[in-house]
């Protein structure tokens, strides 16, 4: 009976760890502070594949672990290396013009419609080469030095369709596929293709064809080098991810790794959150009831600190009363030189510290020998210069019988953030220069014990708040979206005091303080500090205010991250951010019961209103914040958002006691809303565009309606809508109209808000939870997917993720109104 209870419980006990250790996100924050300073894991386990930046270039963090002399790996892996073959960014030859058959193969003669550029090619104040029709046809001639490679791969990035060719030998091809501006993806070279490689003119060809809004590509070949060493993995157990921190459980031999790592984004406290302070804790403990030899080796790469591996990187160290540290960063220190979207930080430095207590040693070593040296209990000579290095803390060697921690804090300092329209601005942490990293990492340390504490109570209010509000699912898709959301910020002050929370649009066209990304990310911000969502804002009021933009609607952005000198996006979104900007200017009087911050932007905030009013009811042919889906005439969600943005400011209005400007524009957009029913009404439900019966699409923006309680719409509107949407429903989530599979997680759950009742909001919202558990895209959360197949349409790591809050905010709103 005894034998037969211990099998039950140990099934039992089996089985809890399996369930905790299946997938919760499509991938996990490790390192999360701003666009640059990033670390993930793309794999539920842990030492599955080597860390990585959000773009998914390596940001390899390494944890090694000997127990009685046996070597395991319970952090990362080797990072992958490549080497150039044929350089991407290189000048080509290339066609907008159909070029006919036999254009991908070598012996082609390409004739006067062919002429040399140089790659990227893509949208205009994006690429080095503008390309503007919907095809594009490339093709690269290059010799080669040796034909001797380890893992030849093509390295490309695209928007939309690719097809690649090398020497007329397909490569990839992909339809319905998107990576975003030079965000590479990598394709291994079949053996066809290497079979044609030869040391003289060879030929790589590519095609692109654009199929609505972004237009990118960028290509070249690239060998991976193999790393210097393996050790073996520990045996993951168990993984824990909450809002703010994640956790693994490895099983090493006789002893159990429990890896936390920590960012503190906790928003009620914007020092702390400015902080680009990391906490990792490495507890090891016995887990057979004997005594063990635990020695326990970190890595952190250089390439946290540098664009590419190929970059000249110095190291230097120091101390705090508490601490030891070690830091590196590039030779060059090119500070807000350059801008773009899939790029590193190369300025700045990088700090790992571990309290002096531990007598723990520092070195800085070459990328390939810093896990080998440990594992083979070598001591390689320290270095204070090279390519890809390895900041290499190895804690003493100590007899376990019971649990032991040892502590790793990583830092950055990037000295400077932001050029704002010329003003190069400190981070929030070192607003006045008066700080410096080191005593910022003596802060974090001493008030360590503190800052988890805080950290695990916001961690179960979050949870606790998302099941009341949506269910468990509900819940788990804020704990993915919470550090993404914020993490995609930077926190600075202004030349003239004021708060910037500047997002970077993370892996659509990388523009910095966008309107239509700040709008679906804004309920994170409103339900736990306005101020941050005033600092989304900001900067786009002093733009137009100072006279710098001078149209009658604000501006898409205010430049390409991280310069903040004006408007890079090629296009105007006019009724989009107009209504935007308002809608978002309520929602903050909504949320601090103070309506001073529209008092002192009135003058913008009447100017925008008015061009609703004359513009928003029926619009032209333009973008929407949907630009991927092209432009659109007649679009009837863009209508609701400008009858609510002219409705939003007579809620203004009434708020600073501007009662008949109030009535004013409150007839007005009541009855911009009659003639909306009447445009829209298709009987079952209302359109995607006027005049066109036989469409649909999402009416997301009908939620400021309801959360502000604007009495538009009337309650058949939602309801109609709703049990139309459920007739379109599919397995990962509701299209976004008619015109395509794909959808936004963000409008769905935005949409499911609409819901009256609990169970129609799940039947909405848990399948995006389904498409974040089981898509095969692991990559920080995609908000562009198909809801048939559960693949990544596009987009990745964006703030746009904080509109899953949405429904979190209107129960919060409901429950302070009652």
């Amino acid at each position: 009976m005894k034998y037969l209870l211990f099998i039950f419980y140990t099934a039992i006990f089996a089985f809890t760890l399996h369930a905790q250790n299946e997938r919760q996100a499509p991938a996990y924050p490790l390192i999360t502070h701003d666009p640059y300073f990033s670390v993930w894991a793309m794999n539920d386990d842990i030492t599955a594949a080597p860390t990585a930046h959000w773009t998914g270039a390596p940001n390899p963090l390494v944890g090694l672990i000997t127990v009685d002399g046996e070597a395991y790996r319970f952090l990362g892996e080797e990072a992958v290396s490549y080497r150039d073959i044929l350089p991407a960014s290189q000048v080509g030859l290339i066609t907008e013009t159909d070029p006919g058959e036999g254009w991908q193969s070598v012996d082609y003669a390409t004739d006067g419609a062919w002429r040399e550029a140089v790659a990227p090619f893509g949208n205009e104040g994006e690429a080095t080469t503008t390309w503007t029709s919907d095809k594009i046809w490339f093709r690269k001639r290059f010799d080669l030095a040796s034909l001797d490679f380890e893992a030849p791969y093509l390295k490309v990035a695209h928007d939309d369709d690719v097809r690649a060719y090398l020497n007329g030998e397909l490569l990839y091809e992909c339809e319905r596929c998107y990576t975003g501006p030079d965000a590479f993806e990598y394709y291994r070279l079949p053996q066809a293709a290497l079979d044609k490689l030869r040391k003289k003119d060879n030929v790589l060809a590519v095609h692109v064809k654009d199929n609505g809004g972004g237009r990118w590509l960028n290509a070249g070949i690239v060998d991976r080098i193999r790393p210097a060493t393996t050790i073996a993995a520990g045996r993951q157990t168990a993984l824990d991810f909450t809002a703010t921190q994640t956790a693994y459980t490895l099983e090493c031999g006789g002893v159990d790794v429990r890896l936390t790592f920590t960012s503190p984004l906790l928003m009620d406290d914007l020092d702390l959150l400015s902080r680009p302070v990391s906490y990792v804790s490495i507890t090891t403990t016995p887990n057979d009831g004997a005594a063990h030899d635990v020695r326990v080796y970190f890595g952190a790469s250089s390439l946290l600190a540098s664009n590419n591996a190929g970059e000249s990187m110095v190291a230097d160290g120091g101390e705090t009363p508490s601490l030891t540290y070690r830091t590196v960063g590039t030779q060059e220190q090119p500070i807000l030189q350059k801008r773009g979207d899939d790029l590193r930080i190369n300025w700045g430095y990088l700090y790992v510290a571990t309290p002096e207590a531990s007598g723990a040693e520092q070195r800085i070593l070459s990328h390939r020998e810093a896990a080998a040296n440990f594992a083979g209990g070598a001591s390689a000579d320290d270095r204070q210069t090279g390519e890809h290095l390895v900041v290499s803390t190895v804690f003493p060697q100590t007899r376990i019988t019971e649990a032991k921690e040892h502590l790793i804090l990583l830092g950055y300092d990037d000295r400077y953030s932001i050029d704002y329209f010329g003003d190069r601005l400190r981070p929030w942490w070192n607003d006045d220069g008066a700080s410096s990293l080191p005593e910022q990492l003596e802060s974090a340390y001493t008030d360590r014990a503190s800052v988890l504490d805080r950290c695990t109570a916001f961690d179960e209010q979050l949870r606790e708040d998302g099941i009341a509000a949506g269910g468990e699912a509900y819940a788990e898709l804020l704990e993915i979206g919470y550090r993404q959301a914020i993490a995609a910020h930077k926190l600075v002050k202004s030349p003239d005091g004021e708060t910037l929370f500047l997002s970077k649009e993370n892996n659509s066209n990388g523009s910095i303080n966008t309107v239509d990304v700040t709008y679906p990310s804004a309920p994170l911000f409103l339900a736990y500090e306005p101020e941050l969502m005033k600092g989304m804002l900001n900067g786009i009021f002093y733009y137009s205010e100072s006279g710098k933009w001078g149209k009658p609607f604000p501006a898409h952005d205010l430049g390409t991250y991280p310069i903040a000198t004006g408007q890079t996006y090629g296009e105007d979104m006019p009724v989009e951010e107009a209504g935007n900007v308002i809608i978002l200017t309520a929602a903050i009087v909504r949320a601090e019961g103070d309506a001073e911050y529209a008092r002192r932007h009135w003058k913008s905030l009447t100017q925008w209103a008015d061009y609703l009013a004359e513009e928003g009811l029926d619009p032209a042919n333009q973008l929407s914040t949907d630009d991927f889906s092209g432009h659109l005439a007649r679009n009837a969600n863009l209508s609701v958002k400008a009858i609510v943005g002219v409705s939003c400011y007579a809620y203004l209005a009434e708020q600073l006691g501007e009662t008949g400007t109030a009535e004013k524009y409150d007839a007005k957009a009541k009855e911009m809303a009659g003639e909306w029913l009447k445009l829209a009404d298709a009987g079952d439900h209302y359109v995607l565009a006027f005049g066109n019966p036989d469409t649909w699409s999402q009416k997301y923006n009908l939620v400021w309606d309801k959360l502000l309680q604007l009495g538009l719409f009337p309650q058949e509107v939602y309801d109609k809508e709703l049990a139309y949407y459920a007739t379109k429903n599919n397995p990962y989530g509701l299209p976004l109209d008619n015109r395509s599979d794909y959808s936004k997680s963000d409008w769905i759950i935005w949409t499911a808000t609409l819901a009256g009742s609990r169970e129609e909001f799940k039947k909405f919202a848990d399948p995006v939870h389904r498409f974040a558990v089981e898509t095969e895209d692991r990559v920080p959360m995609s908000d562009w997917h198909w809801t048939s197949s559960g693949e990544r349409r596009g987009f990745k790591a964006r703030s746009v993720v904080g509109g899953y809050f949405i429904k979190l905010l209107a129960d919060k709103w409901a429950e302070d109104a009652r």
